[in-house]
């Protein structure tokens, strides 16, 4: 074994099998081995006992979850008053926190039963690769559904002829493919690392930076790669909400009516709630430090916007929303 110091251009540390090692004119070349097959996720290592009832507890919510987003699905289906884009593109959310809550939770809970669980590198890969794609494809529709709620205020007079079911139907699967062409880009550069452990993650999921730390190779340029990747992907369409709600909030401030000012901040205050609390939990889990004492929080944080935020999306649509309610009451 061999001892090579490396972290974004710098090297640290690690112990790596070396299959090639030769001078050159530009110094050592050395060729890694992959020795990573396996990697042993922690998960939360000081519940002790309290593991039970957060096991009830995650189960309960992972039920709650996957029946409530089925429930709006259904909804959508059954019943003619809610044949609307706004509802077209929550029932693209309800799917998409299916997606994420089956990626998360389940694996979750085992790890919570048995202190810890071991996967294959390549399935780690592959959970990443789908919460990344749910998390990206959600920006992405967060905010088409902020123009919706844009043009459903401030250009009344416009808004059938452009969300019209066809430019609808291609909102969607043009969400759906950004998501996965942002993902992919991450998840190839995963596959071209190599790894040579240790093969411990310190969480309850397979996150992107976690999976970097058991790389040998050089990943500065990850690094860049992945700024520019999140601002494509999650800063880019957060201005263009925050954009579309200032100029919501102008024309709301400008109606004379009362009654009218109310409504249209009811028309989009689901919307902008779901938004505050996905960006605002997303945000926070990454700027903590990840390291000592402060590891937990982060973890904590890590379980809003993985496991709180797809229960707490169908709430707020179904509570707070009266088209839903008279849907619900005339199917009951």
């Amino acid at each position: 074994m061999a001892d090579l110091i490396f972290f974004a251009g710098d090297f640290q540390s690690k112990q790596i099998h070396p299959d090639v090692i030769s001078n050159n004119a530009h110094g050592i070349e050395v060729v890694y081995h992959n020795n990573v097959t396996n990697v042993v996720l922690t998960g939360f290592t000081t519940l002790k006992y309290y593991k039970i009832p957060f096991f009830l507890v995650l189960f309960f919510i992972y039920c709650v979850t996957i029946s409530g987003n089925l429930f709006i699905m259904v909804l959508y289906l059954l019943s003619k008053t809610l044949q609307s884009p706004m509802y077209l593109f929550i029932t693209q959310l309800s799917l998409l926190d299916i997606i994420l809550s089956t990626d998360i939770l389940p694996n979750l809970l085992y790890i919570i039963l048995h202190d810890g669980c071991t996967m294959s590198l390549a399935g780690c890969v592959i959970q990443f690769l789908f919460f990344s794609h749910t998390e990206t494809s959600e920006c992405f529709l967060l905010t088409v559904m902020s123009y919706d709620r844009y043009l459903a205020i401030c250009k009344p007079l416009h808004y059938n002829s452009i969300m019209n079911q066809s430019n609808c139907i291609k909102s969607v699967i043009t969400i759906w493919s950004l998501g996965f062409k942002v993902t992919l880009i991450n998840s190839v550069s995963l596959c071209s690392l190599y790894y040579c452990g240790p093969n411990i993650i310190d969480h309850f999921f397979c996150d992107y930076l976690k999976i970097l730390e058991l790389s040998c190779s050089d990943i500065s340029w990850i690094y860049i790669q992945t700024y520019v990747v999140g601002l494509i992907g999650i800063v880019a369409p957060f201005m263009i909400i925050v954009i579309s709600y200032i100029y919501i909030g102008i024309t709301i401030l400008k109606m004379k009516s009362i009654t009218g000012r109310k409504k249209a901040f009811t028309t989009c205050s689901s919307h902008l709630t779901v938004v505050c609390i996905f960006y605002g939990t997303l945000t926070a889990a990454y700027m903590f430090p990840t390291k000592g004492q402060l590891d937990i929080l982060s973890k904590v944080l890590s379980l809003f916007y993985t496991v709180m935020t797809p229960l707490l999306n169908p709430i707020i649509y179904t509570f707070r929303n009266k088209d839903f309610k008279k849907a619900i009451e005339k199917i009951l």
